[in-house]
């Protein structure tokens, strides 16, 4: 292994000499001053993303990028691997929803890059093809991103997407003749819409433009009523920072409105990234009127995460006081969380989500990596616990809440996949679920897990995950891929991967990090890495890193680090606080530029998350989180590939654009920094054969440069 990772440089250059040259990327020096701050930008005009140089700039370096990876003998077999992988199900369901006596959902077979929708008469009735978004329009490339029946299952509503645009066009179908109704509605994103009582018509909030990169795309949105077989043009506009002024409603703040299960109310809430609810009640008959009587049910300083209404309660789940949540109540007519009684106290474990059927409440508890559900009975008042069969994160997900008791319940691990039951909370009866499709992998047997906790830079015990193959040898020598994210309070959960199967498969080490910023020991963990406490985010990863290291588990030579969107943060700063930590990192989609992403669409509904250039302790914050203005030059940087989608609506092209030429000017170590650039691909897409490319790419350019034999290219081993 130690051989190889000492070819990376002369491999680079033969690489360089056989692919096309990159061209440099000119330095046009823009100086902005924060609070009394010069900061200087050499590639802001990179942002113009409508300018015909910029294009040709992204596209020169997509085409360089592809040349060189084409070159990697691993790479199209790691494809290969994803494929077989993906075969060994012989069929995927997903979504399962149901109406009556339909069951409505989505199934992909290997041989299929998206998913189809279903319906089933009954739970093992014969099965219908209902859409299949590769026939709807074979001149483009559609898939699915959500779909909703009716409460009668009558109709179905899809949201159809582009190229991974996740801005999806809404079309409503007569489910008895397969009809589309005539009406499309546009920019709705990711497609969700709530059904009216009646069916008459639905729910929905949609963008201001289809243009993923239009910067007011995201501003001043509207939640709208559309009625069935009407044009899109003629719905009216229900709540709104225009409709209700009096709520002061953020430009950037989204408008939702959706009924309760039972349909005897209707909630009008703002999203963001802030976890804490806002929201309003009505009735739902007071949808007809020209001013709707809201009424405050929850508001930020409750510190309600999510809610609920079963019977004449509502139940919420609530972190004010007791950062690892409790569970309130109180009258669903007349809430007052002021009053409210604690139905179940904050303990030990962390309280994750709440959701009910027609007639339990179901609680998803965590003790920092395996999952407990109970479940109550508001009836007798008591609790239990749902029977789960094994370890790891598993989730209730409810088919017809408002009718009926039928629950699903999923539970897997980092190396126990998928495996989908039906409960009946009222036996308490668990059973392999008609959905469930089993399937053998090879290599699980060998696999060991080992969770631990090692030291921050702070002395604070950081949680990390281990998945790796018996008989180990801690001598440094192995291939480790470290992943972390640590944003917005998503816990990194156990998960069984088939993209990481394929790498441990291949003797690498899979390091999953919990850094602060995620929620793996509730609020006060998530606080301690956002905005001004940020630093601790890419820290913690720092430290695993280390610790890694120090223990014989890997060395610098041959540690990959990986960070998706908002965990660009996380890996931008790592390599630019310890390049010498890492052979290769993965920036993905990655936020890089933070004291930017104001400028992009989706950079201002991330203010809460990050904080505002416009207030001066919090721009410093975003200047510490800042990768791309963390760049020296004339440091040995890592080998990097950093991953954009030009159709990406939450971190526009530009940021991981900016920093891949920031490193190429800046690095002094001879390894290659690449920007690869995904033309039919967003923030992620379902389609299969993008994604398994789009991935295979990554973890290819990662192993290259961290020495891995089956991913050097053949006439340089041959030297």
């Amino acid at each position: 292994m130690k051989t190889f990772a000492l070819l990376a440089l002369p491999m680079l250059a033969s690489l360089a000499g056989a692919a096309q040259s990159l061209p440099a990327t000119p330095k046009r020096p823009v100086t902005d001053t924060y609070f009394g701050r010069p900061v200087v930008d050499d590639y802001r005009w990179l942002e113009d993303t409508k300018s015909p140089e910029v294009l040709a700039w992204f596209k020169a370096q997509g085409d360089y990028t592809k040349q060189m990876l084409d070159q990697l003998p691993g790479r199209d077999s790691l494809v290969n691997t994803f494929v077989r992988y993906d075969a060994m199900r012989p069929m995927r369901y997903s979504e399962v929803k149901k109406r009556g006596n339909r069951y409505f959902y989505r199934k992909t077979l290997p041989t299929e890059t998206v998913g189809k929708i279903y319906l089933r008469e009954g739970e093992t009735g014969p099965e219908t093809l209902l859409f299949d978004p590769v026939a709807y329009d074979p001149g483009k490339t559609y898939s699915v991103t959500a779909f909703t029946p009716s409460n009668d299952g009558q109709h179905l509503v899809v949201g159809l997407q582009e190229g991974g645009a996740e801005l999806s066009t809404l079309r409503t179908m007569t489910v008895n003749t397969k009809a589309l109704l005539p009406e499309s509605i546009v920019a709705v994103s990711g497609g969700g819409i709530d059904w009216l009582p009646t069916d008459a018509g639905f729910l929905y909030t949609p963008n201001n433009s289809t243009d993923p990169k239009d910067p007011k795309g995201n501003l001043n949105t509207k939640a709208r009523l559309h009625q069935l077989n009407t044009p899109a043009s003629a719905d009216p506009e229900l709540f709104s920072r225009a409709k209700n002024p009096s709520f002061n409603i953020r430009p950037d703040e989204y408008p939702f409105l959706y009924f309760s299960d039972d349909h005897t109310q209707v909630y009008g809430g703002l999203g963001s990234v802030d976890n804490r609810q806002n929201v309003w009640i009505a009735s739902p008959a007071d949808l007809r009127k020209p001013v709707i009587p809201w009424k405050h049910l929850v508001v930020p300083t409750d510190s309600v995460y999510s809610y609920l209404k079963l019977g004449p309660n509502m139940y919420c789940y609530s972190v004010k006081g007791a950062p690892k949540g409790r569970i309130l109540v109180t009258d669903a007519f007349k809430p007052n969380l002021a009053a409210a009684s604690v139905l179940l106290p904050e303990g030990q474990q962390i309280i994750t989500s709440i959701v009910s059927s027609k007639d339990y409440l179901f609680v998803t508890l965590n003790d920092g990596i395996n999952d407990r559900i109970r479940q109550y009975d508001p009836r007798t008042r008591q609790w239990a616990d749902v029977p789960l069969p094994g370890t790891g994160t598993a989730y209730v997900q409810p088919l017809d809440a408002p009718r009926s008791n039928a629950v699903l319940v999923g539970l897997t691990s980092w190396k126990q996949p998928p495996v989908l039951y039906s409960y009946n909370p009222d036996t308490k009866a668990l059973a392999t679920s008609v959905f469930d499709v089993k399937a053998t992998y090879p290599g699980l047997a060998d696999l060991v897990v080992e969770e631990l906790e090692v030291p921050g830079q702070d002395g604070t015990m950081v949680p990390l995950s281990l998945i790796y193959r018996k008989g180990l040898k801690k001598d440094g020598q192995s291939i480790c891929f470290m992943d972390g994210y640590g944003a917005y309070g998503f816990s990194a959960v156990p998960g069984f991967s088939q993209r990481y199967l394929a790498l441990l498969n291949q003797g690498v080490i899979v390091a999953e990090t919990h850094p602060r910023g995620g929620s793996e020991k509730g609020q006060k963990w998530y606080r301690a890495g956002y905005q001004t406490t940020k630093p601790n985010t890419w820290k913690d990863f720092i430290a695993c890193g280390d610790y890694l290291v120090k223990n014989g588990y890997t060395s610098p030579s041959h540690l990959i680090g990986m960070g998706t969107s908002a965990g660009g943060i996380l890996i931008g700063r790592a390599i630019t606080e310890r390049p010498d930590l890492f052979a290769a990192a993965i920036s993905n989609v990655s936020c890089s530029n933070a004291l930017r992403m104001e400028n992009s669409p989706n950079g201002p509904v991330n203010v809460p998350e990050f904080g505002s250039v416009k207030d001066p302790v919090q721009c410093q914050a975003l200047y510490e989180m800042d990768a791309f203005q963390h760049v020296k030059p004339g440091t040995k940087y890592p080998a990097v590939i950093c991953v954009g989608g030009m159709n990406d609506p939450r971190v526009i092209v530009w940021q991981p654009g900016k920093l891949a030429a920031a490193l190429q000017a800046a690095s002094t170590s001879g390894k290659p920094v690449l920007m690869q650039v995904n033309y039919d691909n967003g923030h992620f897409t379902e389609d299969k054969k993008v994604t398994f490319r789009n991935f295979a790419n990554m973890y290819a350019f990662a192993l290259w440069q961290a020495g891995h034999p089956n991913f050097q290219p053949r006439s340089l081993a041959a030297k």
